[in-house]
């Protein structure tokens, strides 16, 4: 193993570009130190996008860098300032209250910012201490790493840093800091703030900074600031496009949560459906139920235009901010949704009916309640035809789902007659369809296992649910357990915003 003071050293030289904004824009300040970190989790994969030593974990010093207790050379800590609406009401100034960013690296897999999450009290902490607890730390970084290898645009995750400095929230709880990373992590709220204060020249070297960092395309169009907008509307149409497809629930999608780069950001009180139910609430905090599974797409496009209110000062009229998002939006979501759900349908070719066979397919799911990554799984491995004598044997993985059988079996048939209108050999359907539905998703129950014995020092099944997750879409027999219907004593977990 390298000396560690060598590992430094082979970092390539950070690019701190949100610093080169006016201060206006963030605080410069160090993060708080953590006593005595230890390492609880990490992922290679985001390491070796950051281009950072294999062996680096192995080292002391990497707990204590990724602490905040110990700066990265030409890091240059920050918190910045953003507002925004949170459960549709205007909230005001709001900002990095428990994040730094400590800058970004440049390398042949582009740029990637670095943001320490949990790392102490910012100006932008209103009261609160500034901690983030092991909980919700293991949370976020194992549903970052999840949704990423499920192919959802995202935020990603390095490790998790533990400490027993002890934390109160509902009860003491122990700290921890998750390390975030991302190209940016510029959000909808980061230009409402600006607007919301008449600041339009601070509203336009946003706008000015994500092009020439992000978006150089745009800085080519006609109309640069429209072309940002919609590139926005149509990334976030995508990404919700994604959760959908795979039943992703966010949980808490207020504005400045909302990432300006299409990316899930900040996974608090999210949740993966399990039976069906399409005004599941995943939050426990969200009580008139703003944020369930079926108004995510229709929240988004709510917060899109709030956003392109904020662009106002660039596109002078609210008829042409609020074009970009209704021309962009709506039909990115609904192409992207269509095709992703033709996959995990295994309908080779689309078909003009094939927006109603899906809508009448969540019908189905709605009425009867199966679990749906179960639901959509079990179907890859079905044939496109059945005798009707060997029906009830073959059919049996996916009918076992339902209580009314007879019921599943009037939609496989209207399921198998969609698949005859576009013929496809089932051993190639079948493989399509197994990389497009997941064996395995971040069950509440699965985190729950593992938070449990992390909190009791045990960290080996934080490493373990990773590594399951890394490869959601294989079958990993040795992993067959975290593919299973929620335990009993399961039933009862929450989330709320505190997760």
């Amino acid at each position: 193993m390298n000396a560690p003071e060598n590992l430094l050293n082979d970092l390539p030289a950070f690019d701190n570009s949100f610093a080169a904004l006016p201060e206006a824009f963030y605080t410069r300040l160090a993060p708080q130190p953590l006593p005595d970190p230890y390492l609880v989790g990490y992922s290679p994969e985001v390491a070796a996008l950051l281009g950072l030593p294999a062996d680096w974990p192995n080292s002391p010093q990497f707990a204590e860098i990724f602490a905040g207790n110990q700066l990265l050379p030409g890091s240059a800590p920050l918190a910045a300032v953003y507002s925004g609406h949170q459960f549709g009401v205007w909230a005001g100034q709001l900002g990095d209250g428990r994040a730094h960013l400590l800058g970004g690296l440049r390398n042949d897999s582009g740029h990637w910012e670095i943001q320490l999450k949990g790392a102490g009290r910012t100006p932008y902490s209103r009261g609160a201490d500034g901690r983030a607890v092991l909980r919700s730390s293991i949370r976020e970084f194992l549903c970052s790493e999840a949704m990423a290898a499920l192919g959802v645009p995202t935020t990603r995750a390095l490790c998790v840093v533990g400490a027993d400095l002890p934390v109160r929230r509902e009860s003491i709880e122990t700290a921890a800091v998750v390390t975030r990373v991302a190209p940016g992590f510029v959000r909808f709220g980061s230009f409402e703030h600006w607007a919301s204060r008449d600041k339009h020249d601070e509203v336009r070297q946003l706008a000015d900074y994500v092009i020439d960092t992000f978006r150089p395309q745009c800085r080519t169009a006609a109309h640069p600031y429209d072309a940002l907008l919609r590139d926005v509307a149509a990334r976030t149409g995508e990404m919700v496009a994604h959760w959908m497809a795979v039943g992703f629930m966010h949980g808490v999608m207020n504005t400045d949560n909302m990432s300006i780069l299409g990316l899930t950001l900040d996974y608090g009180p999210f949740g993966f459906m399990e039976a069906f139910d399409a005004g599941h609430i995943c939050n426990h905090s969200d009580t008139y139920g703003r944020y369930t599974y079926r108004n995510q797409p229709h929240v988004a496009q709510w917060n899109l235009y709030c956003l392109a209110d904020a662009f106002l000062p660039l596109l002078k009229r609210p008829e042409i901010s609020r074009a970009a998002i209704d021309e962009t939006y709506g039909e990115a979501f609904e192409t992207h949704f269509e095709r992703l759900l033709r996959g995990k349908l295994g309908l080779r070719t689309a078909l003009p009916d094939d927006e109603a066979f899906i809508g009448e397919t969540f019908g189905f799911l709605q009425q009867h309640r199966p679990d749906f990554t179960l639901f959509f799984r079990t179907l890859s491995c079905l044939p496109a035809a059945v005798d009707r004598e060997n029906r009830a044997k073959t059919d049996a993985p996916l009918r076992d789902l339902f209580v009314d059988r007879a019921a599943c079996d009037g939609w496989l048939d209207n399921w198998r007659a969609r698949l005859a209108q576009t013929p496809w050999p089932d051993a190639e359907r079948q493989t399509a369809m197994l990389a497009a539905n997941p064996k395995y998703v971040l069950r509440n129950w699965l985190a729950e296992q593992a938070i449990r014995q992390a909190q009791a020092g045990d960290f080996s099944e934080v490493e373990r649910l990773r590594r399951c997750l890394s490869q959601p879409y294989a079958e990993q027999p040795e992993f067959a357990a975290y593919a299973a219907l929620p335990p009993d004593w399961a039933r009862g977990l929450e989330v709320s915003c505190s997760s």
